[in-house]
């Protein structure tokens, strides 16, 4: 089995200078942990392109949240932040027919295609090195699926990914000690429109 974290760290052991990388990020307790590592080797752009987010509230509140990490922690200097507004369309358009699946589901992987890919295709267009993601520091997200949909939208965008597995080293428990440190507002479901159960409402950590 291929060891993510591992390759993240050779590949930073090789790098020349500081290359620009566009970074997807879920939420900013998410990125927390994953700036505080990524920023000495890299330009970041912090991309928050999340359609999955319902209502249009709770994605304003993880922006909000977003931007408050970028502002306060030290590791985020020189960081800047890219956020296309909100629009759930085409979520809805990947998700159709995949409203029952479950968590980690098909609907999980339609998901992370869609941010992705257009990720990837932002990194292209802005002429950044490097792409990734924030979503494998979770420890109820699939690695191995998620670096494999990166590695399938680098080849389509001819752009470099950034291979991450970031739950490693405790790199959750790291983002939850940040997010308490900044005051950062830790969502209690991933935020899908799709049904969630009563207990997951939204929550102070």
């Amino acid at each position: 089995m291929r060891n993510y974290d591992r390759e993240m760290l050779q590949r930073i052991a090789a790098l020349e200078g500081r290359p620009r990388l566009l970074l997807h990020s879920c939420c900013g307790p998410c990125s927390s942990a994953v700036l505080e590592r990524l920023a000495p080797h890299f330009q970041i752009t912090v991309f928050f392109y999340d359609p999955n987010i319902l209502p249009e509230a709770e994605f304003l509140l993880r922006l909000e949240n977003q931007k408050k990490l970028l502002a306060a922690a030290p590791f985020c200097e020189g960081v800047s932040l890219l956020a296309p507004a909100w629009d759930p369309e085409p979520f809805f358009r990947a998700a159709a027919g995949l409203e029952s699946e479950p968590e980690g589901g098909a609907r999980c992987t339609e998901c992370f295609t869609l941010r992705l890919r257009k990720t990837a295709e932002e990194a292209k267009c802005g002429g950044f090195e490097y792409f990734s993601t924030t979503l494998t520091v979770s420890p109820h997200k699939n690695a191995p699926l998620i670096n494999t949909i990166g590695e399938a939208g680098a080849e389509r965008a001819g752009v470099l990914w950034l291979p991450s597995d970031h739950k490693k080293r405790n790199g959750y428990l790291r983002s939850i000690e940040l997010s308490r440190e900044y005051g950062l507002y830790r969502q209690a479901w991933c935020g899908c429109g799709m049904p969630f159960p009563a207990e997951a409402a939204p929550k102070e950590d």
